[in-house]
C-alpha cells in the first residue's frame, strides 16, 4: 500500500483529474487510486470542497513559482508576461479554468501584493491596476474554459464554410492587447493630468 500523505493525495487527485475530467473525480475513486479505505482521506480534507481547493492551490505552482517583477522590469511587458503564465497553468491540467474557478489564492496574498505595488510604482494608478490584474485574471479563466470545453467536443461534425474556426492562443492574444491598451492609455491619461496640475501650481 501506498504511504499517503496530503501531498500525495493532492498530487493523486490531480493526475485523476487528467484522466477523467473534473465532474469524475470523486473521494471514492481518489481512495481507490491510492490503496486506501475512503474514510481515511477525511484526516487530510474534512471535505470534497476542501480537496478541490488544494488541487487548486497546487495546480498553480507553476504560476506561483514564476519570477516576480523587478523594478528594471518594464511594467507592460511583465502585464503581458505575468497573464501568459497564468493561461499555460491553467491549461496544463485538464479542466484547469474549472477547478480553479472560484478559488481563493489565500497562500499567494503576498505575491499579489507584491506585482500590485510593482505596477503602483511604475506609474499605474492604484485603482486602475487592481481593476486590470481582474480583468485579465477572469477574462483569461473565460478563454481556458472555452478552449478546455472545446476539446474533445466532437469532430465528426462538418463545420459550414461560413463558420470560423476559433485560434484561441491568437484570440488570448488580443484580448489581452485590447486589456493592456486601455490601462496603457488610462495610464498616460493619468500622468498628464498629473503634469498639467504641477505646471499650474507652478
Amino acid at each position: 500500500m501506498t504511504k499517503v500523505n496530503r501531498e500525495i493525495v493532492v498530487s493523486e487527485a490531480l493526475d485523476l483529474l487528467d484522466e477523467v475530467g473534473l465532474d469524475t473525480v470523486s473521494t471514492r475513486r481518489l481512495a481507490k487510486r491510492l490503496g486506501v479505505e475512503q474514510p481515511s482521506l477525511y484526516w487530510y480534507f474534512r471535505t470534497k470542497k476542501d480537496l478541490l481547493a488544494a488541487m487548486a492551490e497546487a495546480a498553480m505552482a507553476p504560476h506561483a513559482a514564476a519570477p516576480l517583477p523587478t523594478p528594471d522590469d518594464d511594467w507592460r511587458d511583465w502585464f503581458l508576461d505575468n497573464t501568459r503564465s497564468f493561461r499555460r497553468t491553467l491549461l496544463m491540467r485538464r479542466d484547469g479554468a474549472r477547478l480553479h474557478a472560484g478559488s481563493t489564492p489565500a497562500n499567494d496574498l503576498d505575491r499579489i501584493r507584491r506585482k500590485m505595488d510593482f505596477l503602483v510604482t511604475s506609474g499605474v494608478p492604484e485603482r486602475d491596476a487592481q481593476m486590470a490584474m481582474l480583468a485579465a485574471g477572469r477574462f483569461t479563466v473565460g478563454s481556458v474554459l472555452e478552449e478546455q470545453a472545446d476539446v474533445g467536443a466532437g469532430d465528426d461534425s462538418d463545420p459550414t464554410a461560413d463558420i470560423h474556426v476559433i485560434d484561441y492562443e491568437s484570440a488570448f492574444e488580443a484580448g489581452l492587447t485590447l486589456i493592456l491598451d486601455g490601462l496603457v492609455h488610462r495610464t498616460a491619461t493619468r500622468a498628464a493630468s498629473l503634469s498639467s496640475d504641477d505646471g499650474t501650481l507652478k
